[in-house]
């Protein structure tokens, strides 16, 4: 009796989780839609317009991601922004369904689903059109694939974890570290060794060399560009803590303080038992350890951005249940205070970041969430309309890429937006015609990005028109000068 009653009320918390997943997917749908694009969406929107099996930032998998979601639902913010919606459900899934196995139960699984979901770093990158949202996707079932080979012993399994770590890396390219991690867990874990002499796991590593094959001739094609930019990073500085705190400070922030706690504490708890180790659950460590590793290791020379080690969020998630199943969280008081607050902690931070994202509830900051979105581009770009109407200008000319994306995307009338300076973002795209810059045009640049100088080289006039900011509540997140310029006297581009 007593054992039904258990499990019946283990069903029931199962119940109330798969609810709370459905209303932060119900939720994230309505941000997705009511919120403008981020400047790096609007510039990957662009990538979309121009398929190709690279671009200079990142691999091609986020162009192809997004022109899929437009085609269906238009260019809006929501259209952008609906596969990678799709991937955070197929990703959640697949996480429920590693953690199941590797934690032996469906509700301690649903809520690693949930911590999951719960992390802004999750609810952020999942939820906008950028390369981490496929990449964490594909790490979660490369995790799941890894827990069915850890668990039935199936090499066929490799197959299966041979295309998701091909997906991750037509993602974005920090999925090399995934395959370290894989190595690691191959050789830590000594029940797992078997598979280096095993054809299933060359089978699985091949397909996933293969589908990175069309990026590796893209750049062999376009000098190494992306290749150049990306492995670039890896020279570093001299040794500072300043970017050591914070990176740190970034990655509590965005897992959310008590599920940082508790994550941390799962992994050590893992790391400090040796049966652990030789376990299925070695395998959350052993995924994460390289990239960790090499964070670290960069954020004592130069900065690590913040969404990052995104792609390692699936793992951590599992670590932070981890923890509690293996009962480490039951003293100091510091750790079981960790576990009460970890899930109403982190819904209050998500819900603060969503409802500041739509509304701006909190008033007269500058805070980076309306910074990096284009909250007030509206009237910014009605009153360029009127500028260039005014001037017949034929295009809009910028010195961002950023701002490039944001004018493609909001201007009304959809005139050619062009960015004279670092053309090698615009590999793909047809070269604008000789004769758009016979006429007057459009300078629009960001007031501390002012370029002005720099156009009076190749232009013979190049005459201020206005000053617009872009404001919200009180707080102004950007001005941008807008001047005329005519009369090419040079050449246009770098």
């Amino acid at each position: 009796m007593a054992r039904e009653v258990s499990f019946l009320k283990l069903e029931r918390r199962a119940e109330i989780i798969v609810a709370s997943l459905a209303a932060i997917l119900a939720v994230r749908v309505y941000v997705a839609w009511s919120t403008p694009l981020s400047f790096d969406e609007a510039y990957y929107w662009l990538w979309s317009k121009n398929l190709a099996w690279g671009y200079f930032d990142h691999p091609p998998l986020i162009a192809a991601v997004i022109r899929a979601g437009t085609a269906l639902f238009g260019d809006t913010s929501f259209g952008v922004r609906f596969v990678p919606l799709l991937l955070s459900i197929a990703g959640t899934w697949a996480i429920w369904r590693a953690a199941a196995i590797l934690l032996k139960s469906e509700y301690l699984a649903g809520l690693a689903a949930l911590f999951f979901n719960l992390m802004p770093m999750i609810g952020v990158e999942t939820l906008i059109a950028t390369p981490d949202a496929p990449e964490i996707a594909a790490s979660a079932f490369l995790l799941y694939a890894l827990a069915e080979i850890a668990d039935t012993g199936r090499g066929a399994w490799w197959i299966a974890a041979g295309f998701a770590a091909g997906v991750a890396l037509l993602s974005k390219y920090t999925a090399f570290f995934l395959g370290a991690g894989v190595l690691s867990w191959l050789v830590l874990v000594p029940s797992q060794r078997r598979w280096l002499t095993s054809y299933w796991l060359y089978l699985g590593g091949a397909l996933a060399l293969l589908m990175f094959v069309p990026v590796i001739l893209w750049n062999a094609n376009h000098e190494w560009a992306s290749f150049a930019m990306q492995f670039g990073r890896v020279g570093v500085a001299g040794f500072t803590l300043r970017f050591l705190a914070e990176f740190l400070a970034a990655q509590i922030g965005l897992a959310t303080p008590f599920i940082a706690i508790v994550g941390v504490v799962g992994l050590v708890s893992i790391m400090r038992s040796r049966e652990a180790m030789r376990s299925p659950l070695a395998l959350i460590v052993a995924i994460m350890a390289p990239a960790c590793a090499y964070f670290l290791w960069h954020s004592l020379h130069d900065r690590v951005q913040g969404n990052w080690p995104s792609f390692l969020y699936p793992a951590f998630a599992i670590a932070a249940v981890a923890a509690i199943v293996r009962g480490a969280l039951e003293k100091p008081a510091v750790l079981r205070w960790s576990r009460r607050l970890a899930v109403p902690v982190a819904v209050f931070m998500s819900a603060l970041i969503y409802a500041q994202a739509i509304w701006g509830i909190v008033p007269r900051i500058r805070e980076p969430v309306g910074r990096l979105l284009a909250v007030g581009i509206g009237r910014v770009a009605d009153d360029i309309e009127v500028l260039r109407a005014q001037n017949q200008a034929n295009a809009v000319i910028t010195t961002s890429y950023g701002l490039t994306g944001w004018l493609s995307f909001y201007l009304p009338t959809h005139p050619p937006v062009v960015q004279v300076n670092e053309r090698y973002r615009w590999l793909d795209d047809p070269a604008p015609p000789a004769q758009l810059f016979d006429g007057p045009l459009i300078y629009v640049t960001e007031g501390r990005n002012d370029q002005s100088k720099l156009l009076a080289k190749r232009f013979r006039e190049v005459v201020p028109l206005a000053l617009i900011g872009r404001y919200r509540n009180g707080a102004t997140f950007d001005e941008y000068v807008v001047y005329r310029v005519s009369g090419l006297a040079g050449r246009p581009f770098d």
